[in-house]
């Protein structure tokens, strides 16, 4: 069982707790802002409009007098939080100085560095509709003449932030800059807030004078201003989940996704680059499972959404791959990939491959296998009957889900197995493995080892480069379980050789094909006595590209239209000269991992 050690404590204590490890999470990890700021600069000069979270109001001289400390005093928690955090020590006028930019720096990427803050912005310049001159005799009313010029959202980082955060934040505040110049322009929303904002912070300004004990007026404008608590929801929901979602002036919606928090390996972030160079190489085989209910994801999805998208979602099934996905959804294979990427960017989906019987499973390395855990509990709830314990010792050992097939069971237990399967893929509790063949044929006893002037068997074989998606003719498929595929149009296949045995022609391409080879595994390859079948080496020559530890079983099925007994007969032939390994598919590999609870 998970301990939690806020457990026995008492509402008041488990508060401050929370909110004391809230303060601990937010301060050490560097993908979080510190915190956010808006500012803003007109004919009353530059101002500090709003600041989350609140600055610690400063005490007074006389009491920071009698309070002198040891200087061999060693920092509390809290001080040494506010020290991390660093952007405490600057004040408003300092930050609205600092942050309100220049004219003609509008419109560009704001990112300043101060000993160990980093503030990054988009400062946006307003234009304003011209004041159209009516009669004094007009009883409409007239808009008041806007003083703002500019303003800037900006969010306080750590100095040493990755710079894919800072490249994220940026977009962000571009984003919510972009809203609030559409707003200002339709409605002076700006205007109004800001004038809200600073009446405010008048008003706290006076009170202190009055009764000389210093308040936060930025806690004071939270309840009154919508834009306020806009900022704060931002800040808050990057902090936590990643996934912003505002409606500025409940009009306009501000999607953002900061991909650090969702996608993580263990206690590190995916870095973007790498999430987009594996979506990149998603291929058609492949298939989507979406994370959580048709029903739940249909119900985030805005108002105007794409239909596609919504099509998509209703149509996707983990025993589909994406060109069967692409055919019941009506919908073009390149579209089909923009909007599984989407959503998997989102992390509402991951990238999987279909489910089918040959299927090879084990246990992830991260999986949480406590027996009272959360997940636990659920899987008991969803399945009863099984428990996820002794469902996951099943998976210790690398696993095909024809092993679990019973002739004499019901249908709707095979069905059930499916299901738990899905709901295990789902919270990345299985790895799938594939199969992967190199070619490695033992050296003669004059040369045991490889010259220096020999290239390796992958600089010699990998001359031929497979499609992308977007290159590929598609036709029906026949069977999940065997994916016999169409096979994609590739410049300069030899899958077409001719039929009728020995003739010279087969000959001479298959001569070809080996010619890539050394004259020693060559003669290697020849000396096999499956060799001596000329459809056998036909189809060995064909193949020989993808022995190179690089594509795996399905790949070769979908590329070259062969079922997977006729590579397994194959590969049993030359199995003196082939080595086949079983590992994750790299592409889909950070997509199999746990993501962070």
């Amino acid at each position: 069982m998970m301990y939690n050690p806020s457990a026995g404590l008492p509402d008041d204590r488990k508060s401050m707790y929370s909110q004391s490890q809230n303060s601990v999470y937010k301060s050490g990890d560097k993908t979080s802002p510190i915190s956010v700021i808006l500012v803003s600069s007109g004919s009353r000069g530059n101002k500090l409009l709003f600041r989350y979270p609140f600055q610690r109001v400063a005490e007074c001289p006389s009491s920071l007098t009698a309070k002198q400390r040891s200087p061999y005093a060693l920092n509390t928690t809290g001080d040494g939080l506010e020290d991390q955090d660093g952007d405490s020590r600057f004040s408003d006028i300092i930050l609205a100085t600092i942050l309100a930019t220049k004219s003609d720096m509008c419109g560009k990427k704001f990112e300043l560095k101060i000993d160990n803050v980093r503030f990054v912005g988009h400062p946006t310049l307003l234009q304003h509709p011209p004041i159209i001159q009516v009669s004094k005799t007009d009883p409409s009313p007239k808009r008041e003449m806007p003083t703002m010029i500019l303003f800037n959202v900006v969010f306080a980082l750590r100095a040493n932030a990755d710079p894919s955060v800072i490249s994220c934040m940026h977009n962000l505040s571009r984003r919510i800059a972009i809203a609030l110049q559409h707003e200002e322009r339709r409605c002076q929303y700006l205007t109004r807030e800001a004038k809200l904002m600073l009446a405010v912070q008048d008003e706290i300004t006076t009170m202190t004078e009055t009764d000389g004990s210093p308040q936060s007026p930025f806690r004071q404008i939270l309840p009154k201003c919508k834009l306020a608590r806009d900022l704060k929801e931002a800040y808050d929901s990057l902090c936590t989940t990643g996934v912003v979602r505002l409606h500025i002036n409940n009009w306009l919606e501000v999607s953002f996704c900061l991909p650090h928090k969702i996608h993580r390996i263990g206690g590190n972030h995916i870095p973007p680059e790498a999430l987009e160079s594996s979506l990149k190489a998603i291929r058609p085989y492949h298939a989507l499972l979406l994370l959580e209910s048709e029903k739940a994801l249909l119900s985030q999805l805005p108002l105007d959404c794409s239909p596609a998208m919504v099509r998509l979602i209703k149509t996707c099934s983990a025993v589909k791959n994406l060109q069967q996905l692409a055919q019941d959804a009506d919908l073009a294979l390149l579209q089909i990939f923009q909007i599984a990427a989407h959503l998997v960017y989102w992390g509402k989906a991951i990238i999987i491959y279909p489910l089918c019987e040959n299927n090879v499973y084990m246990l992830s390395p991260h999986a949480n296998i406590c027996l009272y855990s959360p997940l636990a509990e659920q899987f008991a709830q969803l399945f009863p009957g099984h428990d996820l314990p002794s469902m996951l010792a099943k998976f210790s050992l690398p696993v095909s889900l024809a092993e679990f097939r019973n002739p004499l069971e019901a249908p709707a237990q095979e069905a059930q197995l499916i299901q738990m399967v899905v709901w295990m893929l789902q919270r990345h509790l299985l790895i799938q493995l594939h199969t992967y063949v190199c070619l490695m044929v033992p050296p003669s006893e004059d040369e045991p080892g490889l010259r220096d002037e020999d290239p390796p068997l992958a600089a010699r074989v990998g001359g031929r480069s497979l499609s992308t998606p977007s290159a590929l003719s598609f036709g029906s498929p026949t069977s999940s379980d065997d994916m016999t595929l169409t096979s994609p149009s590739m410049d300069n296949s030899s899958a077409e050789l001719l039929p009728g045995g020995d003739s010279p022609l087969n000959k001479r391409m298959t001569e070809t094909l080996l010619a890539s080879l050394s004259e020693h595994e060559r003669q290697v390859i020849l000396n096999i006595p499956a060799a001596q079948n000329p459809e056998d080496l036909r189809m060995f020559a064909r193949l020989l590209h993808y022995f190179r530890g690089h594509h795996h079983l399905e790949e070769i099925m979908y590329n070259e239209n062969m079922r997977r007994s006729q590579l397994k007969t194959l590969f049993d032939k030359f199995r003196s000269v082939l080595v086949v390994t079983n590992h994750e598919d790299p592409i889909i590999s950070i997509f199999q991992s746990p993501m962070e609870q």
